[in-house]
Order: structure tokens, then sequence, then C-alpha cells
């Protein structure tokens, strides 16, 4: 796995501009070591650029981010959520105005040992393949969230399960979201860490149900 970090741009200003703690070199180092791979980029040998926008209040922290430009799937989220972790490692100039918005690029590209003969063609069927299973997932992930609360029609039970097959949802993928959400502990970041898990109990499996009760809030 490889991720290219380039520089900081701010956009719609001018004159001194925030500065993360140590530096770009900093900056880059700290962003290559965050992130986790998403688990379908990663499968699918997808590689590809975020842009992710974001403002920093007046103690350095991120705020109102957001993707500006990505590829519309996991890269997107894994991009968002380390700009994310940057929050309070930031040096404001004096008089800086916290409406400014600025732009990370973040470049991901898989290790290319793993992906053998993949080609550019192969990832877009991949992106256009995770656009078009979203619905699919969906219907899995809202038919145990109501399941949980009693709502869900269970006659459906049987086509759940073969949907879940269809996308791959086995115990394979279940140890290796589990996998990355150990990662994003190690990181402190048990918002991500939280997302993986309930993400596997919505999808019909109890192998997160002790994280959850340990680390999370609420079950959705």
């Amino acid at each position: 796995m490889l991720i290219t970090v380039t520089a900081i741009v701010a956009v719609f200003t001018a004159g001194a501009q925030p500065a993360f703690k140590g530096g770009q070199g900093a900056l880059n180092d700290f962003l290559k070591s965050k992130i986790v791979y998403p688990e379908y980029s990663s499968r699918n040998c997808i590689s590809g650029t975020v842009n992710v926008s974001f403002r920093l209040d007046k103690q350095g922290r991120v705020t109102d981010a957001k993707v500006q430009q990505g590829p519309g799937i996991d890269l997107d989220d894994e991009a968002l959520r380390v700009i994310k972790l940057t929050s309070g490692l930031w040096t404001l100039p004096a008089g800086y105005n916290p409406t400014t918005n600025l732009v990370q690029p973040i470049r991901f590209d898989p290790d290319q040992t793993l992906c053998g003969q993949s080609t550019i063609k192969d990832m877009q069927a991949a992106i256009t393949d995770y656009k078009n299973r979203q619905e699919l997932e969906n219907a899995v992930t809202n038919y145990y969230i109501n399941k949980y609360q009693g709502k869900a029609d269970l006659s459906k039970d049987a086509t759940i399960i073969a949907l879940k097959k269809q996308l791959g949802f086995d115990d394979e993928l279940i140890a290796d979201i589990l996998s990355k959400a150990n990662e994003k502990v190690k990181q402190n970041d048990m918002e991500g860490a939280c997302t993986d898990w309930n993400f596997i109990r919505n999808i019909g499996s109890d192998k997160a149900d002790s994280f959850i009760q340990k680390y999370c809030s609420k079950k959705p």
C-alpha cells in the first residue's frame, strides 16, 4: 500500500496559513501512519485521489470536514477519517480566519505486489460495482437494524441471507473488518472503530457485540 500526501492548499484566502505541528513532512508521516486501507478498495486494488476540504477553529480543531472530490467509494470515508484525526495538531497564525477553507489531497495506491495484473478497466468496473451494491448493502443492514428492534419482516430472512452471500459478507470479511477496527483503536479513534463494529452487527453477526457494549455509546 502506498499513500501519497501532497501539500495542503488554502482556498479563498491570502497571507499566513496554518501549519501542522512539525511541518509538512510531519503531516505526511502522520497521515501515512493513520491510513487503514479500506476493505473494498483493498480487495479490489482500487487507487484514487481524495480531496478533503475542512476548516480549523481557533484551537486548531478540524471542523466542517467533507470530501470535496473523490471516487465516491470507501476511500472517501478513510480520507475524511484521517483528516479528522489531525484535529488539535495545527498551529494557527495570528489573526487567522476560521472560515478559511483548506483542502488536503490524499492519493491512495494499493500494494501492486498483491494486485497482479489489475488494470484501470478492472478498477473502474470495481468502482461501478461498489456504487451499484450500496442499495443491496442497505437492504441487509436495514433488515438487521429492524430485526434487533423487533420490526423486521422475518419472512425475508432467506432473501437477506442470499444477499449476504452475494455481497461476500462472510467470516473472512468480518475478520478483516475486526482487524481494521483494532488498528483504529490503537489510534484512539473509537468513533471509527465503532463504525466498523456496528457494520458487523448490522450484517447479522454477533462477533463485534462485546466491543460495541464496551466501547460504543449505543447500538444503532
